[in-house]
This record gives structure tokens, sequence and C-alpha cells, in this order.
């Protein structure tokens, strides 16, 4: 076991934990983050998805000792009251079914926005590969991006 401090929505936190933990256990069962969600646990599915100084990815996969000074962005860290872009435009668009995939789905798609504000559809379909949906919500997501590009000047 490791004490460790972890910036996590813009807070730090202490942890105590075995330094190879995946940071998806470290949010879940150590800090009650549970937006950020379990899927297949070795990084195929998107559910875990996360922003590590902004870029998407993989919390599952990810060991916390990595993690260093890095600021982690979750879900529940996103926006204060649900307002950001992308889920203003989810909401609106009625993206989620049964919702299972859809904090990774979001995550991932304002890390695309932020990195690159006006993508097209390819450049929406190749970031957005890696989250899979079991509901096939994936033109409403597209949609949903766009959507929120043309709300979002991030």
């Amino acid at each position: 076991m490791a004490k460790m401090t972890l910036t996590i929505n813009g807070k730090k936190q202490e942890v105590d934990v075995d330094p190879a933990t995946p940071v998806l256990w470290v949010l879940r069962d150590h800090l009650n983050l549970v937006g950020t969600k379990y899927g297949c646990g070795v990084g195929s599915c998107g559910a875990c998805t996360i922003h590590l100084n902004g870029r998407a990815l993989r919390s599952c996969q990810l060991p916390v000792s990595a993690v260093g000074s890095q600021e982690i962005t979750t879900i529940e860290g996103l926006s204060d009251n649900g307002d950001h872009p992308v889920q203003k435009a989810w909401l609106e668009l009625d993206v989620a079914q049964c919702g299972y995939c859809q904090t990774g789905q979001i995550m991932t798609a304002a890390s695309l926005l932020r990195s690159n504000p006006h993508p097209s559809d390819a450049e929406i379909e190749s970031a957005m590969t890696g989250n899979i949906c079991r509901c096939g919500t994936y033109t409403r997501i597209k949609e949903a991006i766009k959507t929120a590009a043309g709300t979002s000047g991030k």
C-alpha cells in the first residue's frame, strides 16, 4: 500500500492503495465516484473513460501510480450542474437507452471537442470508435456531438 495524493475534479484526494490498482477502482471503491463504469476490464469498451489532463483514456488499464500530478476528470467533474454542451446535447437528443456506456461516450466526446471544436463526421467516428454501445445509439451519439460542437467554444 502507498499513500498518494491525486487531483480529481479539481480537488486533492489522498488514497492509500496498492500502486498497481487501476484508477477505475480507486475512483469507484475508494472515493465513491461511481459515474465511471466498469465494462470489460481490458480497455476495449470505453465505459471507464476519464480525462487525464484533458485527454480521454481508459481508467481500467491505468495504474494509479502512473497518474502522478496529472489531473483526473470524471463524469462528476465534467460540469457542476450537468450543463457541459455535450451533456446538454445528450439530453436534448435523448441519446441514452440503457445508459450504461454513456459516461464513457460523453467523456470521449468532450475530449474530442476540446481538441477539435468542429469535427467532421469522419473525425467523430474515428474518435468514438473505441466506445461500444450495446443499444446501438451511434447515430444519436454522432448527432449529439455535432449539436454540442455548434454550442461549444471549447
